[in-house]
């Protein structure tokens, strides 16, 4: 009896190892292929290779295990340095009670850490070399200090090798196709608006109509964020949209982050008003700049002139007198 229990005991020795391989082969698999797409379009918009970004993720945050990418959606372990003004948590790295920066989303902690490289003249280096060449980026980023761990460059290289990571330097982004599936209109909290198509981007559906992209807004949105995911400032979004600097943003709104158009698409010459709208509200719907649509119609912008229901707009013409 005790010869078989022991063989039982050694048996179970001998394959825990390989459960316990097996388990964070799966994780870190996992965690790739929820992030791979992020890493693809931050290579595309900054130039750095998505098998590093990925390799330096998993390994940062213990594949979105540690407590930092649970907690602070921070994914790179990147401190607070002197130019942050975000929100802070304070940790134990090389020394106790450190502070980390804290991202409202794991998408943010990505830009960053792509924006951290670009612009920081001790990485400057990295990108004179050759964006699908990751062993040089992987000794180029120990050689700059990124990490103090003098195996750094090998560690990243065995993962970007194990998980085959190398494969997604040369893809082109998700969020950069688009997709079959027609769409004609999306339903608004102000009405319907005819769409040209929509693409993918940042987890959010990009609408184009008039030949200009827009979003809806989602609840946890701020006019901040969607300028900052976009590539704008804050006061060019809210140009973009015909807003002052006090108007809140609610779930459903139409959100353009293109520069409105002059007139309407050809499709639609005039517009008849139905209760509840505004001019602003019509100028959404067909992404035309609002104070041109009050010129055509010959109304004036400066009393915040509305339109009655049953008025007949015009969209791409301008009214007789």
């Amino acid at each position: 009896m005790k010869i078989r229990i022991s063989f039982f005991i050694l048996s179970l020795f001998a394959v825990l190892p390989f459960t316990v391989n097996a388990q964070r082969y799966a994780a870190r698999t996992e965690y790739i292929e929820k992030y791979k797409d992020i890493a693809i379009r931050e290579m595309k918009d900054y130039g750095i290779p998505a098998s590093i970004t990925l390799a330096q993720a998993c390994l940062e945050s213990g594949d979105g295990k540690s407590r930092l990418a649970k907690e602070a959606n921070n994914h790179f372990g990147i401190k607070c340095h002197n130019d942050w003004t975000g929100k802070k948590i304070y940790h134990d790295d090389d020394a106790k009670g450190e502070c980390f920066r804290v991202y409202s989303h794991a998408e943010e902690s990505f830009k960053d850490h792509s924006v951290f490289l670009k612009y920081r003249q001790r990485y400057a280096s990295l990108f004179d070399l050759n964006p699908k060449d990751y062993k040089a980026w992987a000794h180029g980023l120990k050689k700059a200090g990124y990490a103090t761990n003098p195996q750094y460059a090998q560690i990243l290289i065995k993962i970007i090798e194990e998980y085959e990571l190398y494969k997604y330097d040369g893809e082109v982004p998700r969020s950069e196709i688009k997709l079959d599936t027609p769409r004609q209109t999306v339903e608004t909290k102000t009405g319907v608006v005819d769409i040209d198509n929509f693409v993918v981007k940042f987890g959010r559906e990009v609408y184009t109509n008039n030949g200009i992209k827009f979003i809806l807004a989602k609840r946890q949105d701020t006019y901040s964020r969607i300028a900052d995911e976009f590539g704008l400032t804050r006061q060019k979004l809210m140009a973009y949209n015909d807003l002052d600097d006090n108007a809140t943003i609610k779930e459903g709104d139409v959100i353009f982050v293109q520069r409105k158009k002059g007139k309407a698409s050809r499709r639609y010459p005039v517009h008849i008003v139905e209760a509840g709208e505004t001019m602003h509200s019509i100028s959404q719907l067909y992404g035309i700049k609002l104070s041109t649509l009050y010129k055509k119609n010959r109304m004036d912008m400066s009393r915040g002139e509305q339109p009655v229901s049953g008025q007949e707009l015009y969209l791409r013409k301008t009214m007789k007198r």
